[in-house]
């Protein structure tokens, strides 16, 4: 198939492309590179099943294709509070042109949502049908509130359309090709540690997340996209929850550096905790993760190694 992945050169993106274009497919990556990188798809610049595309996604395209990845969104604090209402357009103008092209060309449509859409969540662990508790006026409302209307926009665009559309909520995913100046919690306390900092832990370091390694996450993807059954939206990360100090406490094992663990005020809106239900994704996608962190934590901080180094 020829396929169009928006954010192709981010994180997720570029992996997911990585993925695709080992099944045989034609790949379009677009981005605008505002957090994506040449580098992480420079050894793809010479396939000729792979093809990128500089353009912003809130810009509208017009293309031929079968299938849209649409990941395109900064995705971490530091980067979607840069530029609060350009992160909303992001995700809402990105979502409409995706799926204007969709129903145009009669393409399946994917949409990468969020945990974040579950806000600070009263019931744990999270279940697709849980609606979430998110302030809509808050620091993090950009990002939280516009994957939520991005959400919206598929299931109308499905109902009144009969568009195509796949829909997975993202939780806490790291890896190789994570930005080390992004600000998340597996980035920070590796890059911290590797230069011999303090890891800096965000209030008492009792709030929970669950880590998903980006291989686990890029097959969920790609087992929603080739079943017919299932639209979502579904969970894709790992159920194995711990606190932010049990993740510090790892990162300086691993890395075998003399870091000190300090501590600073929390954000605000930050969730105390966060964990996938993914039973959804076992019974209907016959997936559940298969990394174990400790693995997962040795193949990043190899990475961040050579990125530092180099």
């Amino acid at each position: 198939m020829r396929i169009l992945i928006t954010g192709g050169a981010g994180f997720l993106g570029s992996h997911l492309t990585d993925r695709l274009l080992e099944d045989g497919h034609e790949i379009i990556c677009m981005d605008n590179l505002f957090t994506g990188s040449k580098r992480n798809i420079a050894h793809l610049m010479q396939n000729p099943n792979f093809e990128f595309l500089r353009h912003d996604v809130t810009d509208p395209f017009k293309l031929e294709v079968d299938q849209i990845y649409n990941l395109a969104c900064p995705a971490s604090p530091v980067h979607y509070q840069y530029n609060a209402i350009k992160t909303i357009k992001t995700s809402v103008m990105g979502a409409i042109n995706c799926l204007g092209l969709a129903k145009r060309v009669n393409a399946r449509v994917f949409q990468a949502s969020t945990s974040e859409v579950y806000g600070d969540p009263e019931v744990h662990p999270q279940p697709e049908s849980y609606w979430g508790s998110v302030n809509p006026i808050g620091i993090r409302s950009c990002y939280d509130e516009g994957k939520r209307c991005a959400e919206t926009l598929f299931f109308d665009y499905h109902r009144q359309n009969g568009v195509d559309i796949r829909i997975v909520r993202i939780f806490n995913t790291y890896g190789p090709r994570m930005s080390p100046e992004d600000g998340r919690v597996v980035s920070n306390f590796i890059v911290q540690a590797l230069r011999g900092e303090d890891i800096t832990i965000y209030g008492d370091g009792s709030q929970t997340r669950s880590f998903c390694y980006y291989s686990d996450l890029i097959d969920g993807f790609v087992r929603l996209m080739e079943q017919d059954k299932l639209v979502g939206p579904v969970n894709i990360g790992n159920p194995g929850e711990f606190t932010m100090l049990e993740l510090a406490e790892k990162v300086i094992q691993l890395t075998g550096t003399q870091s000190r663990i300090v501590y600073e005020a929390l954000p605000a809106d930050d969730p105390k905790q966060r964990q996938p239900d993914i039973e959804l994704a076992k019974t209907e996608l016959g997936w559940e993760p298969r990394v174990s962190p400790d693995e997962g934590l040795v193949e990043t901080i190899d990475y961040f190694r050579s990125y530092l180094d180099s």
